[in-house]
């Protein structure tokens, strides 16, 4: 018998509910009846009749369609009060969690936001160092420095170097003859280089190969903060490899004269050129201004006797000038 009467929590079976669809045509059902199917009375569909206790009466389906919503209505609020118990029981359990993960787990990269506090953050860094800083150097059209940060940035290195520490720097090749640069490194007192690539990575700072900043949007003003090992240590063979390849800055070494008559800032824009870049795009990969490599390219054309764009990627093809000085691409 139970099994015809099975139905969810909260509804009538499917032999109340014809007892109940009855009862509201008849008016009325005889009590041994509706103890058949208990459900109707529980969720209040039927209700005893005053005139006659022997009989029940119907209870209209709206009003009985009201109390049952709101009973569900009810649950629900029920449950989620629960559920905000519970949240804010383990709320606290899931914090302490958390910190103790992040002090078991030491390796962490944070976002730095604003320059002031990117500044405070590698200032801090560096201050606790005294081992080897590295540092590449972007050529930017344009900068977020005013001269007091640069001043704090020099006496943040010097400081460095008299505890013993060491700086190497990668610049880009535009920025050699820089004078603000050359200044810089003339009153640096210690073991500091320099060198210059045609091509560098955007900025970057690994300290003592433990900590490195980059930036994290175009203009700067977020920064990581990298303090897991494998990711730092990544960073700095990266480093490694593109210090291998450039050329001395400081201190000053002589540059070789180029036998075919082709600089090596020339045979930097011959790769571009080979690799189909417009004169735009050549520029701003070797920290240039468009009419200065404009320049350098019709130098090029003329010393490889081209006299079109096509022909010229050709001549440069031909003459072997990109397998010198290990100028591939």
């Amino acid at each position: 018998m139970s099994g015809a009467h099975t139905h969810g929590r909260g509804e009538p079976c499917e032999a109340g509910l014809g007892v109940y669809t009855r009862t509201l045509r008849e008016g009325r059902v005889n009590a041994e009846e509706a103890d058949e199917v208990p459900c109707l009375v529980e969720l209040g569909l039927l209700q005893p009749d005053p005139g006659d206790p022997r009989r029940l009466r119907p209870v209209e389906p709206a009003l009985a369609l009201h109390r049952l919503l709101r009973g569900t209505a009810d649950r629900i609020a029920d449950e989620r009060r629960r559920e905000e118990r519970l949240a804010a029981v383990f709320e606290r359990l899931v914090a302490g969690s958390m910190r103790s993960a992040t002090l078991a787990q030491t390796p962490t990269i944070h976002v730095l936001s604003g320059l002031d506090r990117i500044g405070e953050a590698i200032q801090r860094t560096v201050a606790d160092a005294s081992g080897e800083v590295l540092t590449i150097q972007p050529h930017t059209s344009h900068t977020h420095s005013p001269a007091e940060i640069h001043a704090k940035a020099f006496d943040r290195d010097q400081a460095l170097l008299d505890r013993g520490g060491r700086i190497r720097t990668l610049y880009q090749h535009t920025l050699r003859h820089a004078p603000s640069i050359l200044a810089r490194y003339e009153r640096l007192r210690g073991d500091v280089e320099a060198r210059t690539l045609d091509e560098v990575t955007q900025r970057l700072i690994v300290v003592e190969r433990q900590v490195a900043f980059i930036p994290a949007n175009q203009d700067r003003t977020l920064a990581l903060e990298v303090r897991h090992p494998a990711l730092v240590a990544f960073l700095a063979t990266t480093f490694d490899r593109l210090w291998r390849l450039a050329t001395p800055m400081h201190p000053r070494a002589v540059e070789p004269p180029s036998p075919d008559g082709v600089t090596s800032r020339q045979r930097a824009i011959a790769a571009l050129l080979v690799e189909g870049h417009t004169d735009a795009v050549i520029a701003d990969r070797l920290g240039m201004n468009i009419r200065t490599a404009r320049v350098h390219i019709a130098k090029l054309a003329a010393t490889l006797g081209s006299e079109s764009r096509a022909q010229l990627g050709y001549l440069i093809g031909q003459s072997g000038i990109l397998e010198q000085e290990g100028v591939t691409r």
